[in-house]
């Protein structure tokens, strides 16, 4: 589009007068917010701050905290190694390194040899937990995620399934569907 085009729109901001530049309005409006928040806690004992850590905060239910890898019903990792995650990632913190699956396990052709995230780099959407065709990754309620040099917030495939045994009981599955390959009990008839 040409600048001189006559079809171009000129907006220009309105011009507030001397009341409207003191922003006289919206001060009030925040003192107000302000004043409930104190009224409330001088004269109902609500409470606004959390005392962490000798009260634990506990988040809602789709809130997206650590990552863990899951594992089967047989204790091996449920990922297939088909890095649709890392292709998802916006962040691109995901690194997978795939491998055969031995003989012994029938049920997929592939595993990862290695699976790290950079936690650091991770902006926590949720991308790879959608995009997992098997529910191999979650994002856990964990949210006290700390460490002490960069090396130590790059989670590898051991850290990860040790998320994965510490939250297994207080955060099950939340579709745990069968691995691939595995036959679906469920029938469902198309013609009703």
């Amino acid at each position: 589009m040409r600048l001189d085009d006559p079809n171009l729109k000129r907006v220009s901001p309105p011009k507030l007068s001397w009341v409207e530049n003191l922003y006289l309005k919206q001060i009030v409006q925040g003192l107000i917010v302000t004043g409930k928040h104190m009224a409330g806690v001088a004269f109902f004992g609500t409470e606004i701050t959390v005392q962490y850590p000798e009260m634990q905060h506990i988040p809602s239910a789709n809130y997206r905290g650590v990552h863990r890898l899951n594992k089967d019903d047989q204790g091996r990792v449920r990922c297939v190694a088909c890095m649709l995650c890392a292709t998802a990632c916006p962040a691109h913190c995901i690194d997978i390194v795939a491998g055969t699956a031995p003989d012994s396990w029938p049920d997929r052709e592939k595993y990862p040899e290695s699976f790290v995230i950079d936690e650091l780099r991770c902006i926590y959407c949720g991308m790879c937990e959608e995009a997992c065709p098997v529910e191999a990754i979650e994002l856990t309620g964990l949210y006290d995620l700390t460490g002490l040099s960069r090396e130590q917030m790059i989670f590898d495939k051991t850290k990860l399934l040790s998320v994965f045994d510490l939250t297994k009981d207080a955060e099950p599955m939340r579709y745990n569907k069968p691995p691939v390959g595995t036959p679906s009990t469920e029938v469902v008839s198309l013609h009703s």
